[in-house]
């Protein structure tokens, strides 16, 4: 077992000052999963095309094989059934269950449920991929989603939210940790969300009984069940930082084999999420996806883990060497620049290509790329200039303390894990999507727990796009679980503002999502916070809100 660079050091975030509203109105659509015994996990669909799409849901039982109806239908009474059929389910697939029903029409709503052992599970609403004219898209952008750290009420409000169409999840969707050392614990004894199993996640069965709790969350299953999911991997689905051959928190002389590790926890991801199965020569593994909304946006998911990721550098093996700016310059020029660290593979980059050519060539406006972690370039300012001492932290002399003075002294990038670890394989993308003439892509990016606006360029300072970043669902921002009090961490945001040429605006104090609403003319992303995560009561409130629009060949923030 090895800590995540997550310690924890205090409960969460965002006790602090936010303006609240009340809850957001109920739709007209809300599933009802009460004292429903076979379906404990609800529903779920995605991975939606302009023609057909997934719908999921799970058998609670102790039978071998379950033989499971399906009913789809236009409408929530289902007075007007589309399709029906049968299927089967058993242990070998953890009594998970996938449908795909085809033929259907681009662009429209459809209700959908299921029936096994005498029950109905609770109706799911989802929608295809529209095709054509397209006026308008609504997003929810959402990542790290940690049930030790408290209930997912922003998965709450995305399922009330009228403004949404898809729900894009770029990662965290569940975390490996446990036991008493576990990221999260603490809290999780606070307010009865203990993991389980209680201990970290290694083996199938591990994996699989950790996704089922996830989907237990009462927010969770309100959000699956009022809107589709689009969703890609982060490193918690299996064990943090991993690499091609390895990763951070995986030790194998007492976790045993990594790609055995690795297999159980994708194989756990294919049953549990609503997502296709690869086809043609495609593997698990590479689960990068691409998405065309009619003649508005594209969005392309981003594999960033399995396929291509070289190891991450570690700044404790260099520490020793940099001890002057011409050693620090040599650091970041022969590790980090280093050209053969990757962070793609070359099938996702062809698949990148292929879907930013087809966009340009057919004159969407907008090109979405999810993205699993930050992109922009975050070096840590010399947050002492600025009268942060040691001493304002709970723990002065601990870890995390003296790693961020000691990265802005030398103004490191603020992770490796993360594109600033891979500069070169940044520039490469940029120079990928420049030679197709998407000089202006959208990343909607999750990992860091906090919110983020960032104005992106390459490394000869043009224009790259945009970096929307979203906070945790629950998972606190690393300032305060660092041991900075809330005052202390915003001042800190603020000084990432000043200090950085691609930060506009950052949050680390709050949980929540990023709803952005597309429209031919402009994006506007509004940042959606909980004001409480610790129970299942919560208010929401837009703590900030950007508005995006074209600029030449690439894309900008506009005042509102």
């Amino acid at each position: 077992m090895s800590l995540s660079r997550r310690q924890t050091l205090g409960l969460l975030a965002a006790s602090g000052a936010l303006a609240c509203s009340p809850k957001p109105k109920p739709t007209p659509f809300k599933a009802d999963n009460s004292a429903n015994t076979i379906f404990l996990h609800g529903v779920a669909s995605g991975d939606i095309q302009h023609t057909s799409l997934v719908i999921w849901t799970r058998i609670s039982t102790a039978s071998e094989t379950v033989e499971v109806d399906w009913e789809l239908a236009s409408d929530q009474d289902f007075n007007t059934i589309i399709q029906t059929g049968t299927t089967s389910t058993n242990a070998d697939k953890d009594f998970t269950v996938k449908v795909i029903p085809e033929n259907l029409e681009a662009g429209s709503t459809y209700f959908y449920r299921f029936k096994a052992l005498n029950a109905t599970s609770p109706i799911g609403r989802t929608k295809t991929l529209p095709s054509g004219n397209v006026e308008k898209l609504g997003v929810a952008l959402a990542s790290c989603s940690n049930f030790a750290f408290g209930f997912f009420n922003a998965y709450d409000a995305i399922a009330k939210d009228e403004a949404i169409d898809v729900v894009l999840h770029t990662g965290d969707y569940i975390y490996e940790y446990g036991g008493d050392e576990g990221w999260g614990h603490e809290t999780a004894k606070t307010v009865g969300r203990v993991h389980s199993p209680k201990h970290e996640i290694i083996t199938l069965q591990d994996y699989r009984t950790r996704h089922a709790q996830y989907k237990t969350d009462a927010g969770s299953l309100a959000m699956h069940a009022a809107h589709p999911l689009l969703c890609i991997w982060d490193d918690h689905e299996t064990a943090n930082n991993p690499w091609m051959d390895g990763a951070q928190n995986h030790q194998p002389d007492t976790e045993g084999d990594y790609a055995a590790r690795r297999q159980a926890s994708i194989q756990a991801y294919y049953e549990w999420m609503p997502i296709r199965e690869p086809t043609g020569n495609q593997t698990r593994s590479e689960a990068w996806r691409t998405y065309s909304f009619g003649d508005l946006a594209t969005l392309i998911t981003l594999e960033t883990r399995h396929t291509g990721r070289s190891e991450q550098v570690d700044y404790l093996k260099h520490f020793a060497n940099i001890t002057s700016p011409e050693t620090r310059d040599i650091f970041i020029k022969d590790v980090m620049q280093d050209p053969e660290r990757k962070m793609i593979s070359q099938g996702m980059e062809k698949a990148l290509r292929d879907g930013l050519e087809a966009s340009v060539s057919s004159n969407q406006p907008w090109r979405m790329l999810g993205n699993a972690s930050p992109i922009a370039r975050m070096p840590v300012p010399d947050v002492s200039k600025h009268g942060i001492t040691p001493d304002m932290n709970k723990d002065p002399e601990g870890f995390w303390t003296k790693a961020l003075f000691w990265k802005g002294k030398w103004n490191l990038p603020f992770y490796t894990d993360t594109w600033d670890g891979y500069p070169v394989a940044r520039e490469n993308l940029y120079k990928l999507a420049k030679s197709v003439g998407a000089n202006d892509l959208l990343f909607l990016t999750g990992d860091s727990h906090s919110y983020w606006a960032n104005p992106l360029k390459d490394a000869d300072g043009n224009p790259a796009g945009i970096e929307l970043g979203t906070a945790g669902i629950s998972s606190p921002g690393d300032f305060v679980e660092s041991g900075w009090p809330n005052d202390v961490a915003e001042k800190l945001d603020r000084i990432f503002e000043q200090e950085l040429d691609e930060v506009k605006w950052t949050d680390n104090l709050h949980q929540g999502y990023v709803r952005v609403v597309f429209t031919p003319q402009s994006a506007n992303a509004d940042f959606v916070a909980v004001d409480n995560v610790l129970t299942t009561e919560y208010r929401v409130s837009t703590i900030h809100s950007e508005k995006i629009v074209h600029d030449g060949k690439s894309i900008k923030f506009s005042d509102i």
